[in-house]
């Protein structure tokens, strides 16, 4: 690590790896800081993200910060949570949704990035590209066999699997009560303990 973690953040913002690629042009979205104690790895920036370089500034956001049982200032002290997507910038919306994580990004930032947090707690897999990026083939053969481990994961690697939490999925919520019941409130009491002083 000789790169200052502030330098290393400028050069991820200037980030120009993929803009051949991107609709709407790059726009990387990162929060991030040394300090931090509880890691968030998402999937990739949406089109609301995208205008406005805050992360989860959407309704997933909103969802997100009800499952974790935080607000908005908390939630957005780089000092307290890393936000780290899998892609950095607005992948661009295909026929079922935005697409996929650009495949240059987390290969080029994330070993660079994570290891200065090494005052990590609890780290967070939103989603399946954030799942198969932090839990490899140890991962479900589906997302919900992802989250359905979850304790395993938590108890092995310290990483929760979470299902993305876009007003999409509302219909795997309905199917999949367990995760309210029995996961949210594993999930609130984990992130309170992370982020204790």
């Amino acid at each position: 690590m000789t790169e200052s973690f502030d330098a290393l953040l400028a050069r991820i913002r200037a980030c120009r790896i993929c803009e051949a690629f991107l609709p709407l042009g790059p726009r990387p979205v990162v929060q991030a800081s040394p300090t931090a104690r509880l890691l968030i790895v998402s999937q990739a920036p949406g089109r609301k993200v995208h205008e406005t370089g805050i992360p989860f500034n959407d309704p997933s956001g909103d969802r997100l910060r009800n499952w974790l049982g935080i607000d908005r200032p908390v939630f957005y002290d780089p000092d307290r949570i890393a936000i780290i997507p899998m892609g950095f910038c607005f992948p661009g919306t295909g026929k079922g949704g935005d697409l996929p994580p650009r495949p240059e990004c987390a290969p080029q930032w994330h070993p660079r990035l994570l290891p200065h947090l090494q005052q990590v707690r609890l780290t967070l897999a939103i989603g399946q590209y954030a799942q198969v990026g932090l839990l490899g083939a140890d991962r479900g053969n589906t997302l919900t066999d992802s989250v359905r481990a979850w304790r395993r994961h938590l108890d092995g690697r310290g990483i929760l699997p979470l299902p993305h939490p876009s007003p999409r999925n509302r219909l795997w919520l309905t199917r999949n009560p367990w995760f309210e019941a029995e996961l949210l409130p594993e999930l609130r009491q984990r992130v309170a303990e992370a982020l204790a002083p």
